[in-house]
């Protein structure tokens, strides 16, 4: 694959599986980045993962590889309770940022991190690849051009009891270490808690995406035979209502999608696991001109999409949409928590109300 001649010297922190399914191949593979550094506290699997990745150097200290000079920025792709600390580090050692959603784990140290941002002058990016699915982008596009006003939005978000069947077929095993630096307690036995960071992380940017800025959100969770579903209506600030569905897991294939309806148009689309690296099949109908209009999306490698749209910001002094911003990051959190009090209360909240975290 051909590189530019200008490369954006990435330091990648965490050799976890993230970085191993995503983001080392998104660093060797993305026109305009090289995999400078590796950065992990387990000595044993930073060794496997600097002989299989190569990159320039290894570390095992964070401290050591933000005083790198040559560290252009750097990936944060470590345990979601250590995001906003990793990234605050970073900004303060002039590096910018591409951390991985969500961007933290409560409204305030998110807040605080946006505070810093702004300081900084620096950029930080929230890892919703998301956005980068040409089919989703190619949606988002149609929405601001074409549709009108919005009148609703339905999106979801369904994972499946097979999915992991089909995703050890799709991602090379990964290492692991004991030695690795993780939270304290077991974050995946509060399964609520641990499903909204995890996965309604990306049903809620998705919406937020395509439907804008969220008002409010009125939430229902039911939990049965080891399931949960939440259904979630909400207030958009443009006046369009919405509903929101994560259901983990159905007991059929994973299946992800989002419905738009507006003055002059609708969008259908059905969205794939990522590791598939396949467009999301989107159907954009326009009263214009009696047509529906679908991509074709050929490259859908939606992390490495992300991370040269990334490296093209911090080289070109110039944002590239449609990444995540850290206000986005931020107000995405607020929604998640905002979800997770309105099954407390059983009333909808505003999400400008909302403290803590989900």
């Amino acid at each position: 694959m051909r590189k530019d001649d200008r490369l954006l010297r990435v330091g990648v922190l965490g050799c976890g599986p993230i970085a191993q399914f995503a983001h080392f191949d998104a660093c060797q593979k993305a026109r305009n980045t090289q995999l400078y550094a590796i950065c992990d506290l387990a000595e044993d699997l930073l060794i496997r993962m600097a002989e299989v990745h190569r990159p320039t150097v290894a570390y095992g200290s964070y401290e050591e590889m933000l005083a790198d000079p040559k560290v252009d920025a750097v990936i944060v792709a470590i345990a979601d309770q250590f995001h906003v600390a990793a990234c605050r580090d970073a900004l303060a050692a002039g590096k910018p940022v591409l951390v991985e959603k969500p961007l933290g784990v409560t409204v305030e140290e998110c807040e605080s991190l946006r505070q810093q941002v702004r300081e900084s002058g620096l950029l930080l990016q929230v890892g919703n690849m998301k956005r980068f699915d040409p089919g989703i982008a190619f949606a988002h596009r149609f929405i601001h051009d074409e549709i009108g006003q919005l009148l609703a939005v339905k999106a979801w978000y369904c994972d499946s009891t097979y999915r992991y069947t089909m995703t050890d077929n799709l991602q090379p095993i990964p290492v692991t270490s004991a030695q690795s630096r993780r939270p304290e307690g077991n974050p995946k036995q509060d399964a609520q808690r641990y499903f909204l960071l995890t996965h309604a992380s990306h049903l809620v940017d998705t919406a937020r995406f395509l439907g804008g800025e969220m008002v409010s959100v009125e939430a229902t969770r039911v939990e049965k035979f080891g399931a949960y579903c939440w259904f979630v209506t909400v207030e958009f600030g443009n006046g369009s209502v919405g509903h929101l569905d994560l259901t983990i897991a159905v007991r059929m294939d994973f299946h992800e999608g989002f419905q738009i309806y507006g003055e002059f148009g609708s969008v259908l689309g059905t969205t794939y696991l990522p590791w598939f690296f396949k467009s999301s099949k989107v159907e954009c109908f326009s009263v214009r001109d009696g047509q529906y209009r679908s991509p074709l999306g050929e490259d859908a490698h939606t992390y490495k999409l992300q991370l040269e749209a990334f490296a093209y910001a911090v080289l070109n002094g110039e944002s590239r949409a449609p990444g995540a911003t850290v206000e986005d990051g931020a107000q995405a959190v607020r929604a998640l928590v905002g979800i997770a009090r309105s099954t407390e209360c059983g009333r909808p909240v505003r999400l400008d109300e909302v403290t803590g975290g989900p």
